[in-house]
């Protein structure tokens, strides 16, 4: 068990980083924060309004800067679905913890992401679901310690495969 190390949760949007995040620092009696929400603190704004008023590129400059600036211990990290598009935002998670990337098939995805509008996803200006889910599967496979297959699962399962592999 990594215990005294963070666990750090990787994944498309609507993989359930949250939620299982949650579930997972309970069972494990650890700390949990969500870097989106470390990033609406910071901004002042909701993670929508900063893609809309100041672009992609921004939003992962502040994420970059928000994920530098931690230096939690034995905590449960929940990242935005864009943080691997940043080096060294990933050199600095993994080198306090184990990166857990959950894995979501493409189709589950789009159903779990039925209000795409409001959720804050870093879509590249022309770029669709379809692309940016292309283009982020290679980078959580690159940087993930343990991949979880989340597929048709339930929040219990995916936290109960989780704690058994690590």
């Amino acid at each position: 068990m990594h215990h005294h190390k963070n666990i750090v949760l990787i994944g498309m949007p609507g993989a359930g980083k949250s939620t299982v995040g949650v579930v997972l620092a309970k069972a494990l009696g650890m700390r949990f924060v969500d870097t989106d929400l470390l990033i609406q603190e910071r901004a002042g704004r909701m993670l929508q309004e900063i893609l809309n008023e100041d672009g992609p590129d921004a939003f992962r400059r502040i994420e970059e800067e928000t994920i530098l600036s931690l230096h939690p211990r034995r905590v449960v990290i929940a990242t935005g679905g864009s943080v691997v598009y940043s080096e060294e935002a990933m050199a600095h998670l993994k080198a306090g913890g184990v990166i857990v990337y959950l894995e979501v098939p493409y189709a589950e995805m789009e159903a779990r992401l039925k209000n795409i509008t409001t959720r804050g996803i870093v879509l590249l200006p022309g770029q669709g679901l379809r692309e940016m889910y292309d283009e982020r599967i290679p980078l959580y496979e690159r940087y993930a310690d343990i991949t979880i297959a989340c597929r048709g699962k339930d929040l219990e399962s995916v936290v109960e495969d989780l704690i058994e592999a690590l």
